[in-house]
């Protein structure tokens, strides 16, 4: 009798692999927008951790960090004290970051891009929200204000970093921009990102 208890319960299929099948199946019919958040990350998790229920990480991800472009945008280091998050897939998370930011980037170059300052905003805060020390980056647009370029020019302490007017006039004019942004942020306080705009003759 337990030979055959044994077989039953291997015969069992984990509670979360219908869950997964559901989740996938809206995905396919109703799109992204019909998901939130921690629906989008469990969807990444399935291939990242394929033997355990996500929905308990993505919850935990998105607790801790508090939006899915945020929880991209993490460092390593900060997704591994996330339980269920260890080395590999704080990486793999880091690749899909990469791939999502270099996405965002192609949309927005060659468009007017100070016309969708969410967009901008949305892409900086992937690319920089919780970077643990201060960077003074330059967004290089041409004269329809369509992105050319965008750079780390410096990358200073804590909470400071040092701004070179003439490096970034210099680097302006290799480009040909006629006009650019200037965006910094503030690892002690990873949500706020200044965002400063200068034109140029």
């Amino acid at each position: 009798m337990p030979e055959l208890r044994k077989s039953a319960s291997a015969d069992e299929k984990p509670h979360y692999l219908g869950h997964r099948d559901r989740l996938r199946e809206r995905f396919l019919t109703s799109g992204q927008g019909a998901l939130p958040d921690y629906e989008l990350l469990e969807l990444l998790l399935f291939r990242l951790i394929p033997r355990s229920d996500t929905k308990p990480v993505a919850k935990a991800l998105l607790a801790r960090f508090g939006s899915l472009a945020e929880v991209l945008g993490a460092p390593i280091n900060l997704l591994q004290e996330v339980k269920g998050i260890g080395p590999a897939v704080a990486l793999d998370l880091k690749v899909i970051a990469a791939a999502a930011q270099r996405m965002v980037l192609g949309e927005i170059k060659g468009r007017e891009v100070l016309t969708s300052w969410s967009q901008v905003l949305d892409y900086c805060k992937a690319a920089m929200a919780f970077e643990e020390r201060e960077q003074f980056r330059i967004l290089f647009l041409d004269k329809k204000n369509g992105l050319i370029a965008d750079e780390v020019q410096q990358t200073g302490t804590v909470d400071h970093t040092p701004v070179y007017p003439r490096e970034v006039i210099r680097r302006a004019l290799e480009l040909s921009a006629t006009a650019i942004v200037l965006v910094h942020n503030h690892p002690t306080t990873p949500f706020l990102i200044p965002l400063d705009h200068a034109q140029y003759r």
